[in-house]
């Protein structure tokens, strides 16, 4: 709930009293590397997102702690050793949709967000594909991308190299509901 009420306050320049405002307290994000030793992955739904259907304004923020890995050593080594989890607590995404797509139908649409993505305190501007669905009145997204390493300056020491890629595997999915709604 912190995190919701901190991103909620940070994107009030693009709230218009809260309409065409959209959040979702239970973003569900999964991470996959594939290494030629293991798989590793870790999932989390405690991710919260905000998106304005005015502008088009996206942003996300997931605590990186909320990972949860299958192996606890796996947990603890990611937290500890190459996301500095204490020091770099979130993961954040602020962005811009270049389409406008129409809340009031039902339908899929692609969608391409363009913005700031923040991981291990390092900050990549970044061009994301997605999809925005809307069935009875719903709205949801979901993207998957890449995400390499170095640009995060995460390092890889070369003793685990063969257990963890270079790149992870980011999936991303969120349901919202109206900022102002009573659902």
């Amino acid at each position: 709930m912190k995190y919701l009420s901190i991103l909620l306050l940070a994107l009030t320049s693009f709230t218009r009293a809260g309409q065409d405002v959209y959040t979702c307290k239970n973003a569900k994000i999964n991470i996959y590397s594939s290494a030629p030793i293991e798989d590793i992955e870790a999932n989390s739904n405690q991710a919260i997102s905000v998106y304005n259907a005015a502008t088009g304004e996206l942003a996300f923020s997931l605590p990186i702690r909320s990972l949860h890995f299958e192996k606890a050593m796996m947990e603890e080594h990611f937290n500890e050793n190459y996301m500095e989890s204490d020091k770099f607590p979130k993961a954040t995404f602020k962005g811009k949709m270049q389409e406008h797509p129409d809340l009031t139908k039902d339908g899929t649409s692609p969608v391409t967000v363009t913005g700031d993505f923040q991981v291990h305190g390092v900050t990549q501007n970044r061009t994301i594909k997605g999809e925005l669905k809307v069935n009875g009145g719903v709205v949801s997204m979901s993207s998957e991308f890449m995400v390499k390493c170095a640009d995060h300056h995460i390092d890889i020491p070369k003793i685990v190299f063969h257990n963890i890629a270079e790149s992870i595997r980011v999936r991303v999915s969120a349901t919202y509901a109206a900022l102002n709604s009573s659902k």
